[in-house]
């Protein structure tokens, strides 16, 4: 009798064994090691525009912008623009009534605030970007966000510098305070996360380091939501490197790539991101020029 029991036993041991081992790598296994956490969310934007037939395929250069929607003129002009992403700023008003308004620095004051602003987008399906340039304007604006949540047809993006970058001088918003400011209207968005940067004609402009992108995956890491990284076009021919690891960190990280008027930019630089990563993680925020040379330069498709 014993005799017939040991085979048994000795079937259990490798089951015992196997059941340890996937303990110990559950407990050991680094944030590194896995793209997507549990509960994650992946973006929306491309389905949202693909699903209404405005856009051909998964491809994120098809997405169209239009810039600094800070007055009545502009979100009207806007909304009847062939821009799929609306982008706008937010400070708080600098006099009375504070209260969250459509400007850029150094404007602090407008004709138009931010429910009046959101009221009006509600009625299509664009999608919005939201650029918060004070930290003070992010918690009454998410509150102003939730009232019209399910109103808004459209993607929603959230978007602030919060890490130092390349050349820049300005004061990012602190990382911790702008996410528990942003707190649960981060969900369904995308969260714009970039550093602050400069550019010098006639100067040297490094491009960002290793110490930058990974300041930056340290900051994303604990995050569900979907995050894109707004990175400077004229900095980008010598980041690549960065930018690729950057995005290998998890599924759920894109790249908007920008440009200021004041840079000079080459597009052809930009080949190597069109060629190296994918169509759906990059989109291209740049002057309708631009954009045009871009789509004409030879790899591009």
């Amino acid at each position: 009798m014993r005799s017939r029991l040991r085979p048994r036993r000795l079937l259990i041991y490798p089951f015992i064994a196997f059941v340890c081992f996937t303990i110990w790598i559950t407990r050991h296994l680094k944030p590194d090691d896995a793209t997507v956490s549990p509960g994650a969310m992946t973006d929306q934007t491309l389905d949202h525009f693909l699903k209404k037939g405005q856009i051909e395929g998964k491809d994120a250069a098809a997405i169209q912008w239009y810039h600094a929607a800070n007055s009545r003129a502009k979100i009207n002009e806007a909304l009847q623009s062939s821009a799929h992403m609306i982008e706008a700023d937010i400070l708080l008003r600098g006099r009375d009534p504070v209260e969250p308004i459509m400007a850029h620095p150094p404007h602090n004051d407008s004709d138009i605030t931010l429910q009046e602003w959101l009221k009006e987008v509600a009625a299509s399906d664009k999608g919005i970007k939201l650029d918060f340039k004070s930290l003070q304007a992010v918690a009454p604006s998410m509150a102003l966000l939730e009232q019209v949540r399910s109103d808004l047809r459209g993607p929603v993006w959230i978007n602030a510098d919060i890490l130092p970058g390349p050349g820049g001088q300005a004061t990012p918003l602190e990382p911790q305070g702008f996410l528990e400011a942003v707190g649960a209207s981060a969900r369904n968005t995308v969260l714009s996360l970039g550093w602050t940067t400069g550019w010098k004609a006639d100067g040297d402009n490094p491009g960002y380091s290793w110490d930058m992108v990974r300041e930056m995956a340290n900051v994303c890491r604990p995050l569900v939501e979907p995050v894109t990284f707004p990175v400077r076009a004229s900095l980008m021919p010598q980041s690549l490197e960065q930018l690729q690891w950057l995005l290998q960190q998890s599924d759920r990280y894109s790249l908007t790539v920008w440009t200021s008027l004041s840079d000079t930019l080459a597009v052809e630089d930009l080949m190597p991101y069109r060629q190296n990563l994918s169509h759906s993680r990059v989109y291209y925020d740049l002057a309708d020029s631009q954009m045009e040379h871009f789509k004409g330069l030879p790899g591009f498709s």
